[in-house]
């Protein structure tokens, strides 16, 4: 539950750094430039006794690195610039079903009545929240819900691919490493496309970049690789979904945004539909 919160809270300090006119790029530069000393200690340690990689594998783990964590990190932050913190927690939260889904095109799995049940739930409710949002929020709101959209997905792919791997390197290896090769393209992304006078900011930027990357992306990560290894997946899935619920709480109090009753409802939705896929798989 302390990772779910603490990873759902990248949202706030996300919200919180825009309004020093600060673009996804800058921010996602400066979230991995204060991350990655941490994930190189890890990767490090997890790899002094490890067998070598194989070839094979390392271009596995940085294909895993750009489209599990740099490339969803990069849609989210973009997307959070045009919708709320609650829709883009709802969204990001359907992962579990893109996983699904995409297990049912690619891998040719069979989907039950349970979960084809757990999906329509969980659709509705962000389709419902979405439509509310459409009517507050102006045209970026759909904009925005989609790069959201494809930062879910692209973290869908990550953890489909990443299933033969994670068993040959271990869970917290595997992070460690993807984690690093994300830092470095976030970083090389940030220089090459702003000019060096970026690295400037206001004071407070700074500090909300140091909390984003140790409270919002540090410790979520290895906070729930712990969860998984001492309770298992499921459970941590389950326990995990206090998210969108904290990420409503987080909004309101520190960011003044509404919480109106179509958002609890749309929330509640799905939350239920993933309870059904989460009590399925186990």
């Amino acid at each position: 539950m302390l990772g779910a919160i603490l990873f759902s809270a990248k949202a706030i300090f996300a919200k919180l750094i825009y309004r020093y006119d600060v673009d996804a790029v800058t921010l996602l530069g400066f979230r991995m430039l204060f991350s990655v000393p941490f994930f190189v200690a890890a990767a490090l340690w997890t790899g002094r006794n490890a067998k070598p990689l194989s070839a094979g594998d390392r271009l596995r783990v940085v294909f895993l690195g750009l489209v599990g964590y740099y490339l969803s990190s990069f849609f989210s932050f973009i997307g959070l610039q045009y919708i709320s913190t609650g829709l883009e927690r709802l969204i990001l939260f359907l992962t579990p079903s893109f996983v699904l889904l995409l297990s049912v095109i690619f891998l040719k799995r069979r989907i039950g009545l349970i979960e084809l049940l757990a999906l329509a739930i969980s659709y509705s409710g962000t389709v419902l929240v979405f439509a509310h949002d459409v009517r507050t929020g102006g045209d970026n709101v759909a904009l925005g819900s989609a790069f959201t959209l494809g930062s879910a997905i692209s973290y869908a792919v990550y953890l489909i691919m990443s299933g033969q791997l994670v068993r040959r390197t271990g869970a917290l290896r595997l992070v460690a490493y993807a984690m690093c090769v994300a830092s470095v393209a976030c970083i090389l992304q940030f220089l090459l496309l702003r000019p060096f006078s970026y690295l400037l900011q206001p004071t407070p930027v700074y500090l909300l970049s140091i909390g984003n990357a140790v409270l919002s992306t540090v410790l979520p990560v290895f906070i729930t690789m712990i969860a998984v290894e001492r309770i298992g997946a499921p459970s941590t899935a389950q326990a995990g979904m206090i998210g969108p619920v904290s990420i409503l709480v987080m909004g309101a109090l520190i960011l003044d945004e509404p919480v109106t009753t179509i958002q609890l409802a749309g929330t509640a939705l799905v939350l239920a539909g993933i309870y059904l896929l989460t009590k399925k798989k186990t």
